[in-house]
C-alpha cells in the first residue's frame, strides 16, 4: 500500500535508494561486497517495486508481469568483477532485459545483513523470537551486526522448535532439519539469515541452545554434534528461505519512500527443487 496520499506523485528511483540507504547504510557493507544500484536512472518515477531475494530471471519476469520499474534485490547480480555483460551470458541478459523494460535494480546485501533491524531481526521476528544483541557486533555494544541472539517467550522441546522454525517459513523441498536432542528444552536461540557457517563457533561460545542457519557444512556440524552435550542444537535451512522474511521488512522501508506500490516476490528461487522421492517445491 501507498504510504501517502494517493494524489501524491510516485517517487523517483532515487528516493527510493535514499529510503533503503537510511535503513541500510552501505558502510555496514562487508568490503567484498557490491550493493546498490546495479542499472536503472536515478531519476525515473517509481509507483510499482518488487522485492525479492535474488535477482534471477524467475523475479525479473515477476517483475515485468506486474509492471514494476524497480526491483529491490537482496543478493547482488553482479559479486564478481566483471569487465563486461554481453546478453549472452546469463547476468548479462538480465541487465539488458532490465534496462530494455526500464527496470531499475538495487541490491541491500551485507549491509542489510548488519542494520539493525536486518535481515536476521526479520528471521527472528518470523521464527517468534525476542531479539536481545548482534551475534557478532560491529564494536562492543552496536546494535548492528551479523546474526543475532534471541530469546523464546517460553522454553520448548527442541523437535517443537524446529516445527516451529518450518511452520514460519516459505517451504522449499529441502524444508527445516534439526540436529540435537528433540527432547531438550531450547529458550536462547542465535539465528544468522543467510551461510552462517562460520558463527558455529561463535553461537557456540555465546551459549545459546539453539542456532538457525543457512548452509551448514557437514564436517562442522558433525564435529560439533560429536562435543559432550552438543550445545546448541542445529537447525537447517535453505539460504533463500532463511532470508526471505527479509523482503517484508524492506518493503516496509520502500513504502516511506512515497506513493509507490510494493510487492514482496511470492517465487521461490531457492535452486533445491527436486526431493528423492520425486516431489517437486
Amino acid at each position: 500500500m501507498p504510504a501517502t496520499s494517493p494524489n501524491s506523485p510516485a517517487p523517483a528511483v532515487a528516493d527510493v535508494v535514499a529510503a533503503l540507504d537510511t535503513a541500510y547504510p552501505r558502510e555496514l557493507a562487508e568490503s567484498w561486497d557490491a550493493v546498490g544500484l546495479v542499472c536503472g536512472d536515478p531519476a525515473d518515477r517509481v509507483d510499482r517495486v518488487l522485492v525479492c531475494v535474488d535477482p534471477v530471471a524467475a523475479t525479473v519476469d515477476e517483475a515485468l508481469e506486474l509492471g514494476a520499474q524497480l526491483i529491490v534485490a537482496h543478493h547482488p547480480l553482479l559479486l564478481r568483477g566483471v569487465h563486461g555483460v554481453p546478453a549472452d551470458t546469463s547476468k548479462g541478459s538480465l541487465v539488458h532485459r532490465m534496462i530494455r523494460e526500464g527496470v531499475a535494480l538495487f541490491c541491500a546485501h551485507t549491509n542489510a545483513d548488519s542494520a539493525s533491524p536486518g535481515v536476521s531481526d526479520a528471521l527472528a521476528a518470523a521464527i517468534g523470537l525476542d531479539v536481545q544483541r548482534p551475534l557478532v557486533p560491529h564494536v562492543d555494544g552496536a546494535d548492528t551486526g551479523l546474526g543475532r541472539i534471541a530469546v523464546l517467550p517460553e522454553p520448548e522441546p527442541f523437535a517443537a522448535f524446529v516445527d516451529r522454525v518450518g511452520a514460519a517459513l516459505p517451504a522449499t523441498a529441502p524444508g527445516v532439519y534439526g540436529a540435537g536432542d528433540a527432547d531438550r528444552l531450547i529458550r536462547t536461540v542465535a539465528v544468522s539469515g543467510g551461510a552462517g557457517d562460520g558463527f558455529l563457533d561463535t553461537a557456540t561460545a555465546a551459549g545459546v541452545d539453539a542456532y538457525v542457519t543457512a548452509d551448514l557444512r557437514h564436517h562442522p556440524a558433525g564435529e560439533h554434534l560429536e562435543q559432550p552435550g552438543a550445545v546448541p542444537a542445529l537447525v537447517g535451512l535453505t539460504h533463500w528461505a532463511s532470508e526471505w522474511p527479509w523482503c517484508g521488512q524492506a518493503a516496509d522501508v520502500i513504502g516511506q519512500a512515497g506513493n509507490v506500490e510494493v510487492h514482496v516476490s511470492t517465487r521461490c528461487t531457492d535452486p533445491w527443487n527436486v526431493r528423492a522421492n520425486g516431489s517437486t517445491k
